[in-house]
């Protein structure tokens, strides 16, 4: 019989796994509720965590003429106090499925619509303080619509950058947010996978 490992399981139940005893909500914010929750470990450990309980998120990456550019935002981030460059996206709304806000967070930001919208792929922001994910999707065959549809307090531009400049430059100043980073990697992977 072979010596199981660290790295194997002995039953059905993950020895890693915790279990939510209790919950409690701290702050109810703008962004989502902040919830000291207590859990347990299957040895019966326990301890109270921080959690953001925030609404799922969307990412645009709109191509332009075939891949060879993208619509991009220039906007004001006030974690970072810096301007960032960044895909269009946002909250998804409540009852709103991940790809209906991702439609309405491209119209809103650009002005546009598009004649596909592929999922990308899904992720967690940080699961160690956040319940939420995001959704990446790619926008092609793009058709301005009209006018942005901004909230009252967001102000943003739209540019049209090259695809080699994205490239090169993602993770860099002003492509310095971790979810466009994420969003591009998916993006880069489908590119591959699809062979184009």
């Amino acid at each position: 019989m072979a010596k199981n490992t660290d790295c194997q399981k002995d039953s059905q139940q993950n020895p890693l796994e915790w279990t939510e005893v209790s919950r409690k909500t701290l702050l109810p914010t703008r962004i989502g509720t902040v919830c000291s929750v207590r859990n347990r470990a299957a040895d019966g450990t326990e301890g109270d965590y921080i959690v953001l309980d925030a609404p799922d998120w969307a990412v645009v990456i709109p191509e332009l003429e075939g891949g060879k550019k993208f619509l991009v935002v220039d906007q004001w981030r006030h974690g970072s106090r810096e301007m960032s460059r960044e895909f269009p996206g946002g909250v998804i709304e409540r009852n709103e499925k991940p790809a209906e806000g991702a439609v309405r967070e491209l119209r809103e930001e650009t002005g546009c619509t598009a004649d596909e919208l592929i999922h990308l792929g899904s992720t967690y922001p940080n699961p160690a303080l956040q319940s939420n994910q995001v959704h990446f999707f790619l926008a092609r065959g793009l058709h301005k619509e009209g006018d942005k549809h901004l909230d009252d307090d967001e102000f943003l531009e739209c540019v049209a950058v090259s695809a080699d400049e994205v490239f090169s430059g993602m993770g860099k100043p002003p492509y310095t947010h971790a979810l466009m980073c994420a969003a591009f990697n998916n993006y880069r992977r489908f590119l591959d996978e699809t062979h184009r």
